[in-house]
């Protein structure tokens, strides 16, 4: 099954949490989004029902090996591009949010290329 974008957005959302607070809640991702609190609870229920996270009665969320496999993918891609473009002189900034856009729409043989010529060059 195809996730969409902003699903990938919200996985990668809540391994990026993970891994810089060790636990997420709905609300942690709420701030680090800027979205509502009804937008966060309906994206975490459709989450939950296709499989990609788990949350136990205290509302502590964790990936599912599915939900883990395209949070990994997603941040990858995002670390990668971002660091390539910024390497190509463009602001941190700009290039984070470059990076967020590309990260959903590149194929997979595009970015393994892509991957292996930023790491022969060096970047």
């Amino acid at each position: 099954m195809k996730i969409l974008e902003s699903g990938e957005n919200y996985l990668e959302t809540i391994l990026m949490l993970k891994e810089s607070k060790g636990s997420v809640r709905s609300i942690d991702i709420v701030r680090q989004m800027n979205f509502s609190k009804p937008s966060v609870s309906r994206a975490m229920g459709l989450l939950r029902e296709n499989g990609y996270i788990t949350m136990d009665k205290e509302g502590w969320i964790q990936l599912t090996e599915s939900g883990m496999e395209v949070a990994s993918r997603i941040y990858e891609r995002h670390r990668l591009l971002t660091k390539w473009l910024t390497a190509l002189g463009v602001s941190p900034e700009v290039a984070a949010e470059d990076a967020c856009r590309m990260e959903h729409d590149i194929s997979n043989e595009t970015f393994e290329k892509l991957k292996a010529h930023i790491e022969k060059a060096g970047f």
